[in-house]
């Protein structure tokens, strides 16, 4: 699974992209300039911000993170999205894969 940001110094650091990577994601930024994914990316954080943070007692950077992956399972599993036809991102995966 790929993690998108942009290229702002809190997602480029090495702190973060190690973090990502020990999630096991492969982590990725938008091309340079690119205000097509930069929008994806930005999207994913507000929803993300909204269904996720905003929603329950994270006071602190540390509580956020603890709850990343339980977060990012529930976008995944949960969510229909407009651009996969009211599926969630693992509904969409599963009825476009081949055997």
């Amino acid at each position: 699974m790929e993690w998108l940001s942009d290229n702002g110094p809190v997602y480029t650091g090495k702190d973060t992209r190690d973090f990502g990577r020990n999630l096991g994601l492969v982590v990725c930024t938008t091309p340079a300039y690119s205000p097509e994914s930069n929008g994806m990316a930005e999207a994913f954080v507000k929803t993300f911000k909204r269904d996720c943070v905003y929603v329950n007692d994270l006071p602190s950077a540390s509580h956020v993170l603890a709850r990343l992956p339980v977060g990012c399972d529930d976008y995944n599993r949960c969510h229909p999205h407009r651009g996969l036809k009211m599926m969630s991102p693992r509904e969409f995966r599963s009825a476009n894969s081949h055997p």
